[in-house]
């Protein structure tokens, strides 16, 4: 029996695609581009950049395994609804959002498209309501 139907697999492998190109576009020509060596950046460019090539190498894998692959696309949800709930929303609150901000909030807030994809009914099964490795010897 297939716990996830084909066309799910192909919308999660649609997400990851759109992750790889887009961090294709906006990641890679900052880095090939870099006059600096890598020992020279900043230190959270540095991190930053590293981290999102290592991000864009596992949305490349999971074009090929959507299913295994999936807490690297439920990371990427996690860590923009926290952004968009700490950073802009209290900002739009109480009325000072900075329009400088706004292309990223609408950059970030595309972040609704992999609360579509991801299949809910699995991640409550594979990650909710099965039982956990055990922890020591039995």
């Amino acid at each position: 029996m297939n716990e996830v139907s084909l066309t799910r697999l192909y919308v999660l492998r649609a997400m990851y695609l759109l992750v790889v190109v887009g961090l294709a576009l906006s990641l890679w020509p900052g880095v090939f581009a870099s006059k600096k060596p890598f020992s020279a950046w900043e230190f959270f460019r540095g991190v930053e950049t590293t981290m999102m090539a290592a991000f864009w190498l596992l949305c490349v894998l999971g074009i090929r395994y959507p299913l295994q692959l999936l807490p690297v696309l439920m990371w990427e949800l996690l860590w923009k609804t926290i952004w968009l709930i700490a950073v802009p929303l209290p900002l739009w609150l109480n009325g000072t959002l900075d329009d400088k901000l706004l292309p990223n909030v609408f950059a970030i807030g595309a972040v609704i498209l992999v609360y579509a994809a991801i299949p809910w009914s699995y991640v409550y099964r594979h990650y909710l309501k099965k039982q956990g490795d055990q922890w020591r010897k039995a």
